[in-house]
């Protein structure tokens, strides 16, 4: 043995006996480390499972104790006292009878089923009241609602009230608040969690934590059989550390205590073999070599470097249908085409871009469908594996969404929402940079995921909760007033715009009646859609009742408009864009007003007598806030309701700014109906929507485009084939949301319509005589 080796060898061992301390310390802080976290993630599991057990307990007893009142007021229109007075016709003494031996009464009484009385009464009952009566004749059953009586909340029970078969009247029960929230008053619930009972927007009771009450509704089960549901929210819990759970976190903090403890024993160990006497050799055993481990010891072991390619991720077992990445937005039917694993990806694909565009930050905000707490959940998870920071606004409007990308300074934002679809769908409208996405940025989404170009960022994003409904409403009250008060009822569809469009018109200075504007994502009244006649029926006959000034409709996500006068007659979007541009073309001469294919022929002249430069452009919200972006217009619509004001405005589209400027342009003229009807007009069609043959409609306008041919007309290819005669026109599309074809005429007369709808029909038999036409 050289005179070295035992020196350095103790010199070595006296090192790790000093450093010992210093490292044991090290792994009890990281044992620390993974024992706080797993206690967090366990402690914020546990605190999920009870408010889930407390909502459910909740849903449960109040679904009892409301199911009997809803079966009590049925019993109770059978009974053979109440059946005598209904067949006699004394509605009085019906409803006396029917209050007999109802336990917790407080009023009943049977109206007339016309409901004159009640609306005679509105200021009186309050419109709460009428609209219970309004749905159990709509709905012809018993129905229950939470509404104000004499100013305080009671629960209201209505049912049909039948003789026999003949509708007699509607039967109306009162009773306390405690029978729909004594359930939720019973459930059991951990102080730092948050239990509400709610009622569309409304919260009627709440418990625990109030500062959670802005993201309970990702928790929310509704109450079956009524228009109830329960809300439930727990602490925020931090992303777990390694995207471990609670079990294998405390596991870790163990191991890691365990080695802490062997470390401080392990240099005890060593000093007993560094503990070496001293054994400098003498000349003589100098000379001699020693042999190799001869001095007892094993020689020091070498490190090795694997050289083992790193195991790669698994991949996901989500399945991405590219059918859902459409032309302006992405959507699909959830559960079929579209779930939470879906939403993640495609945030994580979102926030890919955004990094590419060094963009730290987006707002996400959903409409009111049952689906998209889990979607947004799904969407936040994925854009903050992309390590973006993520504002979540709740549910709120598209426009409200559009609106926090400006007013938040992010520049890009994702509304989650099916807008105008049926309940069953749900989608994603996006903007990164300030850009709606479309076409090749839509179907470049679905490629990053296919091709595993997604971004993983070492730490997630941030997240946080912000509610600028009141910014909102502020920005255009300050900058739209009007004149004089206009009586309005607003149709929401039971859509998301339900709550704040009606706020808005109210701070402008309207006076609003609400009509299904509780949010409500199964859209139990009508399909939320304005466009279609058919779902302006309601507003049309509330107008004339109440003999408001307007109807107002907004669709599912409240960036479309529609609008009724007060003797029922539709005013089309392209009309509005009419009364739009002359407004807007006062202020700004000659500025460019961008409209879609769809739009009447009498449109382009309309803007150029007023001093501006018409635009056709292809439909589309994204493709149309592109044209604009591209030219600079001050304007655009589309026949579909989509309205987008650059002038004053953010230049998106948004319903219920423009139902606002529409207000401030009425006011100015005593009878607000004749200056809708004054505009240009003539004979045309709503938009006609006919089954695709093989779904495939971009196939099938391929070939009108080749093979049809219009003699006289102007033809323009630019979306789908439109042709202009002097006399009118007409125009088969492919829709970029449904396999339909999209057909729409306009005329100066019913005869030019008639010639050229049967036009359209030759030229659309002969490439596909199987084709059925509704004209």
């Amino acid at each position: 043995m050289s005179e070295k080796e035992p020196r350095q060898a103790g010199a070595v061992l006296a090192q790790l006996r000093r450093a010992a301390p210093l490292l044991a310390a090290l792994l009890v802080l990281l044992a620390l480390w993974f024992a706080w976290n797993g206690w967090q993630q366990l402690r914020g599991e546990q605190r999920t499972a009870a408010a889930e057990q407390g909502r459910d307990a909740a849903v449960a007893a109040t679904q009892q104790a409301l199911g009997a009142e809803l079966r009590r007021i049925d019993a109770r229109i059978a009974d053979a006292a109440v059946q005598r007075a209904l067949a006699a016709g004394d509605l009085a003494a019906a409803g006396a009878a029917l209050a007999a031996d109802w336990p917790q009464l407080e009023a009943a009484s049977i109206v007339p089923a016309d409901l004159k009385d009640a609306y005679a009464g509105l200021d009186d009952g309050g419109f709460g009241r009428l609209s219970v009566l309004e749905a159990a004749l709509v709905e012809d059953r018993a129905v229950l609602a939470i509404a104000q009586v004499d100013g305080a909340p009671r629960v209201l029970v209505a049912a049909p009230a039948r003789a026999d078969t003949r509708l007699a009247g509607v039967a109306l029960a009162q009773l306390p608040l405690a029978r729909a929230t004594a359930g939720l008053d019973a459930a059991p619930l951990d102080e730092a969690t948050y239990l509400a009972l709610r009622q569309g927007n409304h919260t009627v009771r709440a418990r625990g934590a109030q500062g959670l009450s802005n993201v309970a509704a990702r928790m929310a089960q509704p109450v079956p059989g009524t228009p109830l549901r329960i809300a439930a929210a727990v602490p925020r819990v931090d992303a777990p550390l390694l995207g471990l759970g609670a079990i294998p976190l405390l596991a870790g903090a163990g191991v890691f205590l365990l080695l802490a403890v062997v470390v401080v024993r392990l240099p005890r160990g060593a000093t007993a073999v560094s503990k070496v006497e001293d054994t400098t050799p003498t000349f003589a055993e100098a000379l001699r070599a020693p042999a190799e481990g001869e001095d007892g010891l094993a020689p020091p072991p070498v490190p090795v470097r694997s050289e083992a390619p790193k195991k790669k991720a698994a991949a996901s077992s989500v399945i991405l249908d590219p059918s859902i990445f459409r032309a302006y937005d992405i959507r699909g039917v959830v559960g079929t085409t579209l779930d939470a694993g879906v939403a993640e990806l495609i945030g994580q694909a979102v926030g890919s871009l955004m990094r590419e565009q060094d963009l730290a930050d987006i707002v996400v905000g959903r409409d009111g469908r049952l689906s998209g707490p889990d979607l947004v959940a799904g969407l936040i998870a994925g854009l903050r594996k992309a390590g973006r920071n993520v504002i979540d606004i709740g549910m709120a409007p598209t426009p409200l969404i559009y609106f926090g990308a400006y007013h938040l300074r992010t520049g890009c934002c994702i509304s989650v929402t099916g807008s105008h679809n049926p309940p069953d769908y749900n989608g994603f409208k996006i903007v990164v940079g300030g850009e709606t996405l479309s076409g090749d940025a839509i179907t470049d989404l679905h490629a990053r995921v296919a091709d595993d170009r997604l971004h993983t960022a070492p730490q997630p994003g941030a997240v946080s909760e912000r509610d600028i409904s009141e910014d909102y409403v502020r920005r255009i009250a300050d900058d739209v007033q009007i004149a004089r008060a206009l009586k309005i009822v607003v149709d929401a569809g039971n859509g998301v715009a339900g709550e704040l469009g009606p706020r808005v018109l109210e701070a402008i200075g309207a006076e609003v009646v609400p009509l299904y504007c509780d949010i409500d994502g199964t859209f139990p009244n009508h399909h939320p859609d304005p466009s279609e006649p058919q779902n302006l029926e309601d507003l049309v006959r509330t107008v004339q009742r109440f003999d408001a000034d307007l109807g107002i409709a907004f669709d599912g996500d409240g960036d479309r408009l529609g609008v009724v006068t007060r003797d029922g007659e539709n005013i089309f979007a392209d009309r509005l864009l009419m009364l739009f541009a002359a407004d807007v073309l006062e202020r700004n001469p000659g500025a460019m007003i961008v409209f879609d294919v769809k739009c009447t022929g009498r449109l382009p002249g309309h803007v150029l007598r007023h001093g501006g430069s018409p635009l056709m452009w292809k439909t589309g919200h994204s493709l149309i806030k592109a044209k604009m972006r591209e030219t600079g217009a001050e304007l655009a619509g589309e026949m579909s309701g989509h309205f987008f004001f650059a002038e004053r405005w953010y230049g998106f589209d948004d319903g219920i700014y423009a139902a606002a400027r529409l207000l401030e342009i009425l006011a100015l003229d005593d009878d607000p109906s004749a200056v809708l009807k004054a505009l240009p007009n003539g004979v045309s069609t709503p938009e006609i929507k006919v089954p695709a043959p093989n779904d495939d409609p971009h196939s099938f306008v391929a070939r009108v485009q080749a093979d049809a041919a219009f003699d006289g007309a102007r033809l323009s290819t630019i979306d789908g084939v439109r042709a202009d005669w002097p006399d009118g026109w007409g125009l088969v599309r492919a829709s970029n949301t449904t396999p339909v074809l999209v057909l729409r005429f306009d005329a100066d007369s019913r005869d030019a319509l008639v010639r050229i709808q049967q036009t359209f029909r030759a030229q659309l038999l002969a490439i596909d005589p199987e084709l059925v036409l509704p004209f």
